[in-house]
């Protein structure tokens, strides 16, 4: 049997009371904020992963040379950080530029010593060389400084940078200043210096190059301490930020070289936006999935990239002679 108003009667809504729209705008602008933060954490993180990966791929790319030992310099330029800091009470600015130099130093000597040494550069013999020397610096480092984990005093202010609901330490802001000015301070050397050139003709075609007048065996050297370099300014950068450990390169070693792949081979711009996209990837994974799977996001998104651009997002044409 109808009733007047038809065979069902239209439920209406009540609005929501003014108590409920305040809570449901607080929530929202709550999980405005969170995102945010996620996305400034991501951005100050960014600049160092960039700089593992410039490293990387400019070895790799240039050299074709898997440098497993790449991990253990980003250590080494946090160990010796820690080294000058807090055990010889170097001012924390000078130690951070004397990490760095070390690592280019570091990364020169296993070029000429391992690498120009080898009567064969046959990518199974330099892999296994490498895999070598990644090993003795990691038992080395453990030795020298055991496995407990250290800390690295910072001049900087406990209180952080606090912008409306945001908030960031200084320490932070630091380590992103100084990635940045490394990161463009690399393009320029790649792209508009006589080294740089001839880095790029010896990426292109060696023999070319070789025949042109460029010294190959000098720019793998230069190559591989420039990388190393950058390996090590990221590890003395992001020490005081976290814990220094002896593995602590293992996991940073990785992401170079998903980062790598991600950006392309030889490809300084695309090191550095596969970079921050890593990192976005770990941040958004923090924030809506689990702090457990923090790393795997990341990885799962390269995969997810990778299947629909096999050479990675940024690859450069390369002479096949």
């Amino acid at each position: 049997m109808e009733t007047p108003s038809g065979p069902h009667p239209a439920r209406s809504l009540a609005p929501l009371s003014p108590t409920g729209r305040g809570k449901y705008a607080s929530v929202r602008g709550l999980a405005v904020d969170q995102f945010l933060q996620h996305c400034l954490n991501a951005v100050m993180l960014g600049g160092t992963y960039a700089l593992l990966g410039i490293g990387l791929t400019l070895i790799f790319g240039i050299m074709r040379v898997v440098n497993f030992t790449h991990g253990e310099l980003y250590a080494f330029g946090a160990y010796m950080t820690y080294a000058l800091v807090m055990r010889l009470g170097v001012d924390f600015f000078a130690a951070l530029v004397l990490a760095v130099a070390l690592g280019v130093v570091l990364g020169g000597a296993l070029e000429v010593i391992l690498l120009r040494a080898l009567p064969s550069r046959d990518i199974d013999i330099t892999m296994l060389v490498m895999i070598g020397a990644w090993i003795v610096l990691q038992n080395s480092e453990q030795l020298a400084w055991t496995g407990v984990a250290q800390s690295i005093t910072t001049p900087f202010p406990a209180d952080p940078i606090v912008i409306g609901s945001l908030s960031v330490s200084w320490n932070r802001v630091f380590v992103f200043a100084v990635a940045s000015l490394l990161i463009a301070s690399t393009y320029l050397l790649v792209n508009r210096t006589k080294l740089g050139k001839a880095m790029r003709a010896t990426f292109q075609d060696r023999d070319t190059a070789a025949l042109m007048g460029v010294r190959i065996e000098r720019i793998h050297t230069a190559t591989f301490a420039l990388g190393s370099g950058l390996a090590a300014a990221a590890g003395a950068l992001l020490g005081p930020v976290f814990v220094v450990t002896p593995t602590m390169g293992d996991l940073a070693a990785t992401k170079a070289f998903a980062i790598v792949i991600l950006g392309g081979l030889g490809n300084v711009v695309g090191a550095t936006i596969g970079g921050f996209i890593l990192a976005f990837a770990e941040e958004i994974g923090v924030a809506y999935v689990s702090s457990g799977y923090r790393d795997a996001m990341g990885f799962l998104l390269i995969i997810m990239i990778l299947l629909v651009r096999p050479t990675g997002l940024f690859a450069q044409k390369e002479r096949i002679s």
